[in-house]
């Protein structure tokens, strides 16, 4: 599915709204930049972290620039899934720079005192923090700002997303033409029924604002014209909710039991049970670890721009003990070429670097072979080309799959599932950096060794993406 925006054409094509996101300044979440050159010295003693013991540093100004190019992909992100989430972002970015104008306006009407870092001593900061500064977990005291610098940057940035805001919201439910066109899928498969009488659904999204949005617009409608109920499960601040009775909407496993009563045994827990949940409106939060075979059809309100993510999704019905003779997968596409939908230099590589740099506080370990830099995003095309026509499992996506793609939940479900099931055994293993394990019931496994050797010289070069680790086989 590739469906606009606007049913009634009045958004702007999305390629021009992608290009004046990319254009943005995005002053407001990088203040260090217009901070004068006369303070920017104790702002880097105060903020920067030093690293390799002291002979290098992880700049706050860096970072800042990271988070910038990491919230505008997010942004990009937001688009793709609702206009109602991008609507909010908007709103919200929007009421922060004005803040922030309102603030300017009035130190530089001179009815606010406007202090600077070099006034204070160390102890006195943090109370100057308290009253006078700028900014959330990095504070600036607006005094040490290059104000006119900084506010034609925030104005700018205002002017573009006021546009953007005014065209967004001109985007009512009633004209969503993404949710006109899922409205149309639920309603046919309500009436065509792929297995027997099977009318359960799964609809993930990756944000919770768009799962709420659909629940709003979704619930009621499907009560009332076929008697179904649905259930909204996060995982986050919005909380979960239901239109069956009965249910603690606090606890999502008895929602989800509800939602898939024979793959969960709801029969043992609660056999007087008669109503159900038919339409699940979910994040990420249950895209791992959960058994809800009883569905035969999930849709992806958003695709996720990883594939392992998209089919660990699927996973969730396409499972052993499934009772149903088909399953139907429905993907939802942004309507733009996937060049544009990856939109290589500034999305994926800003997101990469930050993650790096988040993670190691070290260099830039994506600049270390520039002619190798987006090799990734070239396979990530390929898996995504083969998204669109294909249902894929994980052994059958085309290009690599790095350990980075698995999410941590991934591992924390295989660790949960070990504590059950061999408990005693783990409890009673000795302590140490090794383990060892018998290969009779992993005949494809060949007898070895795998070592994860730290460099403690510098000889290998910098070919090597992991350093200083390396992991070996024998």
């Amino acid at each position: 599915m590739k469906p606009n925006i606007d049913a009634s054409g009045q958004f702007p094509d999305l390629q021009d709204v992608y290009d004046s996101i990319g254009y943005l300044n995005m002053a407001m979440y990088q203040p260090l930049q217009y901070v004068l050159s006369t303070k920017r010295k104790r702002y880097e003693e105060l903020y920067d972290t030093k690293v390799k013991e002291g002979k290098s540093s992880f700049r706050q100004v860096d970072r800042e620039q990271a988070l910038a190019k990491l919230i505008r992909a997010n942004f990009f992100k937001r688009l793709e899934s609702s206009i109602y989430s991008f609507g909010s972002t908007l709103d919200r970015m929007v009421g922060g720079i004005e803040d922030i104008l309102e603030k300017i306006k009035e130190h530089q009407a001179g009815n606010v005192e406007m202090p600077s870092i070099t006034d204070f001593d160390d102890e006195d900061l943090e109370s100057a923090f308290d009253e006078q500064a700028v900014g959330t977990k990095t504070k600036i005291l607006i005094g040490d700002m290059d104000l006119v610098k900084w506010s034609q940057a925030l104005n700018e940035d205002l002017e573009t997303l006021k546009e953007l805001q005014t065209v967004t919201h001109r985007v009512t439910p009633e004209k969503d033409d993404k949710l006109m066109d899922l409205e149309k899928i639920l309603k046919h498969k309500y009436e065509h029924p792929i297995n027997c009488n099977n009318k359960k659904v799964i609809i993930f999204t990756a944000f919770a604002d768009t799962a709420n949005y659909l629940y709003e617009n979704l619930a009621d409608r499907v009560k009332r014209l076929y008697g179904l109920n649905s259930a909204l499960v996060t995982g986050g601040s919005t909380p979960n909710k239901t239109t069956m009775k009965g249910v603690a909407v606090n606890d999502m496993s008895d929602i989800l039991t509800n939602f898939s009563p024979i793959s969960k045994g709801r029969d043992q827990i609660n056999p007087n049970a008669t109503e159900e949940i038919d339409l699940l409106i979910a994040t990420d939060t249950i895209s791992e670890g959960q058994n809800l075979q009883d569905a035969d059809y999930l849709i992806n309100y958003d695709i996720h721009w990883n594939p392992v993510r998209v089919i660990q999704r699927f996973g969730r019905i396409d499972r052993i003990g499934s009772r149903n003779k088909q399953i139907q997968l429905v993907n939802f596409w942004p309507n733009v070429d996937l060049d544009t939908y990856l939109n290589l230099e500034q999305r994926v590589k800003g997101r990469m670097v930050m993650l790096n740099t988040a993670a190691t506080g070290e260099d830039d370990l994506l600049n270390i072979k520039s002619n190798k830099e987006m090799n990734d995003l070239k396979y990530r095309k390929k898996q995504l080309e083969q998204l669109q026509t294909q249902v894929i499992d994980l052994e059958d996506v085309n290009g690599a799959i790095s350990i980075t793609d698995m999410t941590f939940n991934d591992f924390k479900a295989d660790l949960q599932n070990a504590l059950k099931e061999h408990e005693k055994l783990l409890n009673e293993a000795p302590l140490g950096m090794y383990a060892i394990t018998d290969t009779t019931n992993f005949p494809e496994a060949e007898p070895g060794v795998i070592l994860t050797l730290k460099q403690q010289t510098n000889d290998l070069g910098q070919e090597i993406s992991i350093l200083p680790y390396i992991v070996v086989y024998m």
